[in-house]
């Protein structure tokens, strides 16, 4: 049995926090955690942090809950074609507990607050602060991810302080502090501690460094709010992600597919933290959907944004064979294509289970499993990886280029480490000045956003190719301020499927719509004119404030302001 799984799945329930007097009569139960006799030594401040784990490392979730794997925003990112687009909110939600919470921060506070009361050695004081300061970097990253500007609190505050209903405040001073709180992690927790890439160590600080900055620079780039803390976010991503690098303790898994399906990835080297899962104890539902569950399925826009082989886009490259089958769509692809696809095309009302586009996904699923119990339901198995060295790699190829320093020096450890996974023998990306090159020849893919330069446009192919399906595209779409690409009228190509021939089924297939009159053409899932979404307005970058803690915060005496739009 896997002992250390139970980190995953414990309510932690241990402390009741009162500031209430007591007289000599009233005595806390002897068996039983208060926040008087908890903070007594170093394994009980370890156990404190494991509530955090579930909040902020979900992994495939747990049961029929999910996690942000597959369907992080599915509906509202350009690699899926639903049939019924999920479209932008209209009104301001009345509440909104799921988002607009500081529990966390406040959990956080009292971490903080109480660790140097522990008899314990320095150090272990400073990893454990480093520790709690990461995780409410976490808690905040995600609220300015979501709302933008947010009230800054570093301190436990009580139910009638006046604090709690402070002004909210500027999202730059909020992340400055964010990037204090990481930057002491990242210098203060240790290298190894707790089971190995299941607990945080310095090595998951320096991960998630990466990433929450690579977020927050772009956005403060691309929204135009701040230039000179963009690259100073940007700076600290790249950073945080060439300590990883320079490091040398991780490697690619040679398999991409099997870092998804694996029972086990306590060994697998690209792995830098995993939820581990157990029949009987935790499980999940997540592979369920790429074995016998119909699917909403990759759009042809996702698909044709796979490169071939010689690595050039499909409009250049000679190796491409057309769409006209499934063997031709994933014939001289990046070896990552057929990693992620079905061999076979699922189609509705011939299949079962069927793929709204018909193109099946078969990422998530471990084949040996696929006729057991554990294929089935809420009982898959599979190990889920929650921060992997791949998602490093490229978050410090795209933070060199937007930094406007990259090099081919820069690209050989990162972009082109993927590239070369498990002997692939696609070619090298290349730069010179903004432009891509392969081969020593500078190409320009016929379908780049003019908006943006040529080799960032090819880092962000190869981000969205590297992590398809796991949840990232629509931060990404955020942050890099092109949401305009969900719109479904705006971008034909999403809201399409594979070429099929109705006549090479003995199905009718009258309520399957194509893109074009007669029995061949492209899926259309979405068909239907009220279906469509349009994305018509810059609010929707943000989340509106709910409308309770508006009034909450009139009730007394002060003011939360509404994102702008709402």
């Amino acid at each position: 049995m896997k002992k250390y799984i139970y980190k995953w799945v414990l309510l932690i329930g241990i402390l009741t926090f009162s500031n209430c007097k007591k007289d000599f009569l009233e005595r806390e139960p002897l068996d039983s955690m208060t926040d008087d006799n908890f903070w007594s030594n170093e394994g009980n401040v370890e156990t404190f942090s494991y509530r955090f784990y579930r909040e902020f490392f979900m992994g495939y979730g747990a049961g029929y809950g999910w996690g942000p794997f597959w369907f992080g925003s599915q509906d509202m990112i350009d690699d899926f074609a639903p049939t019924a687009p999920a479209q932008f909110p209209l009104n301001v939600p009345t509440n909104d507990d799921a988002n607009w919470n500081f529990e966390s921060v406040r959990r956080a506070n009292i971490y903080i607050s109480r660790i140097p009361q522990v008899p314990m050695e320095e150090e272990a004081i400073q990893h454990w602060t480093g520790i709690a300061r990461f995780f409410r970097g976490m808690a905040y990253a995600d609220l300015v991810n979501a709302y933008g500007d947010v009230p800054w609190y570093d301190q436990e505050l009580e139910e009638d302080d006046p604090e709690l209903y402070r002004p909210r405040d500027p999202r730059t001073g909020v992340m400055d502090r964010v990037l204090e709180d990481f930057q002491f992690a990242a210098e203060h927790v240790r290298i190894s501690d707790g089971t190995a890439k299941l607990s945080v160590n310095k090595d998951v600080v320096l991960a998630y460094m990466s990433k929450v900055f690579l977020f927050e620079g772009t956005w403060l780039k691309y929204h135009d709010i701040d230039q000179e803390r963009a690259a100073t976010y940007l700076e600290a991503a790249k950073w945080a992600a060439d300590e990883l690098i320079s490091s040398g303790r991780y490697n690619l898994h040679a398999d991409y597919r099997e870092v998804f399906t694996s029972t086990d990835l306590s060994g697998n080297a690209e792995i830098i933290l995993f939820r581990q899962y157990e029949a009987g104890i935790l499980t999940h539902s997540h592979m369920s959907y790429n074995n016998r569950e119909s699917q909403t399925g990759i759009s042809r826009n996702a698909v044709e944004s796979y490169l071939c082989d010689d690595g050039l886009p499909i409009e250049l490259s000679p190796r491409y064979q057309g769409d006209r089958s499934i063997e031709q769509i994933l014939a001289n692809r990046d070896p990552r294509m057929t990693a992620t696809l079905r061999s076979t095309l699922n189609v509705q009302g011939v299949h079962a289970p069927y793929s709204s586009s018909a193109y099946m996904s078969h990422k998530f699923l471990n084949d040996g499993l696929a006729t057991l119990p554990e294929g089935s339901g809420s009982l898959n198995i599979t190990d889920a990886p929650v921060m992997r060295y791949g998602e490093v790699l490229i978050n410090y190829a795209e933070a060199a280029a937007e930094l406007g320093n990259l090099t081919q020096e820069d690209l050989d450890k990162s972009i082109n480490v993927l590239r070369a996974r498990g002997g692939s023998e696609m070619p090298p990306l290349e730069v010179s000045g903004n432009q891509a090159m392969v081969n020593g020849a500078v190409y320009d893919d016929p379908e780049r956003d003019p908006t943006v330069p040529g080799i960032i446009w090819e880092i962000r192919r190869e981000r969205r190719i590297e992590l398809m399906f796991e949840g990232q595209r629509y931060n990404d779409l955020r942050r890099w301020k092109k949401l305009e690409y969900v719109d479904t009228r705006g971008n034909e190509t999403m809201n399409m499927g594979a070429w099929i021939n109705k006549s090479d089924y003995s199905e009718p297939l009258n309520d399957l719509m194509l893109d074009r009159t007669g029995n061949e053409g492209y899926i259309v899932p979405a068909y239907r004119a009220e279906s469509q979404r349009l994305f018509d307005n810059d609010k929707y970058y943000l989340d509106p404030l709910p409308i309770d803690q508006i009034t909450l915060y009139r009730e007394n005496g002060s003011e939360l302001v509404q994102n702008p739009g709402w």
